[in-house]
């Protein structure tokens, strides 16, 4: 077993240090954001930050990089006040990580991949088309992280396109059944596994000692 002192961490190599760190939270969400400028230009970026806040009103948020270098999706978030949350799958992982290079704001993610643009609802933002859960978000507001920079920006689903499949009577997206992908790391994709659902838990009953 290897143990890591704080103390030893900031002087790690930074890649080695990226890397560990990124892995230390467990397996995380896979997602594409889709945003369009005022411009018209789209962007579409991997981000595996996204995560639930809420039900009701229902709400996901995502975590935002400093924005002490340009930040497209941020920015047109900001313009538009829309985005879209797209769930990666097998199918489209290569792609979906090219979408971390940093292109200039000019150039769209969607030209330089095999992934397609795709408009719902005469909703503003973008979808990704090949992704099999598509959610329309709308800019509610953000949490500045004043520890390094960061931020949290929260959303408003407005509404949802999943794959019937996947979609149980109770509300519950077996996403498994639908190849989506997890991230460990900064650059490691996996496939769950489905494997079991356990359902609302209670308190068991307490056994009072009759020697009391």
């Amino acid at each position: 077993m290897a143990i890591i002192e704080r103390k030893d961490i900031d002087k790690l190599d930074k890649i080695y240090r990226i890397n560990l760190v990124n892995s230390l939270s467990g397996f995380k969400s896979a997602n594409l954001l889709g945003t369009v400028s005022d411009d018209g230009i789209e962007n579409v970026a991997v981000f595996s930050s996204v995560i639930h806040l809420g039900s009701e009103p229902p709400l996901l948020g995502f975590i935002l990089r400093p924005t002490t270098v340009p930040r497209n999706t941020y920015d047109n978030i900001k313009e538009s006040g829309v985005y879209t949350i797209n769930h990666i799958n097998s199918e489209i992982s290569e792609d979906a990580h090219h979408t971390s290079a940093k292109y200039p704001k000019s150039i769209s993610e969607f030209d330089m991949t095999g992934l397609t643009p795709a408009y719902l609802n005469n909703f503003k933002a973008p979808f990704v088309e090949e992704s099999p859960v598509k959610i329309a978000m709308k800019y509610h507001s953000e949490l500045p992280i004043e520890a390094n920079g960061t931020a949290l920006i929260i959303g408003e689903i407005e509404f949802i396109e999943v794959n019937g499949k996947a979609l149980h009577q109770d509300g519950f997206i077996d996403l498994s059944s639908l190849n989506i992908t997890t991230i460990n790391g900064l650059d490691g994709y996996a496939i769950p596994k489905f494997k079991q659902r356990y359902g609302y838990q209670r308190p068991k009953p307490l056994i009072q000692n009759i020697n009391e």
